[in-house]
């Protein structure tokens, strides 16, 4: 079971202004067919800025997302401006992760 089920639980190893910083950037990063952020979905999720690496997790809602690495990169480009190494795991979301990732999808879809 992860360790974070809420896209408000971020585990930093210093609150500094940097990484406040760091996490009002990746707030920024919209999911391309939902109007909302991919932290906010619980895409992106188990956030960690240690010294000049940005470590997360992508929880996708199914395996095999076709648009999987288009989110990743856009998460790679906003560390690289921020002079960061990214390193990322992904996984699938457990079953109550899926369902909020589906109500919030069902409020904001956009389309492609």
């Amino acid at each position: 079971m992860p360790e974070c089920l809420s896209y408000k639980c971020y585990i930093l190893k210093f609150g500094t202004m940097e990484t406040e910083y760091v996490l009002q950037k990746l707030e920024e990063i919209k999911h391309p067919a939902i109007d909302y952020s991919l932290i906010k979905l619980g895409i992106l999720t188990d956030i960690r800025l240690e010294n000049n690496t940005l470590k997360a997790v992508f929880a996708f809602p199914f395996p095999n997302i076709p648009i999987a690495e288009q989110l990743i990169s856009s998460v790679a480009i906003k560390a690289k401006g921020m002079n960061l190494v990214f390193n990322y795991t992904t996984r699938v979301m457990n079953q109550e992760e899926r369902e909020r990732f589906l109500q919030l999808e069902g409020e904001a879809w956009k389309g492609l």
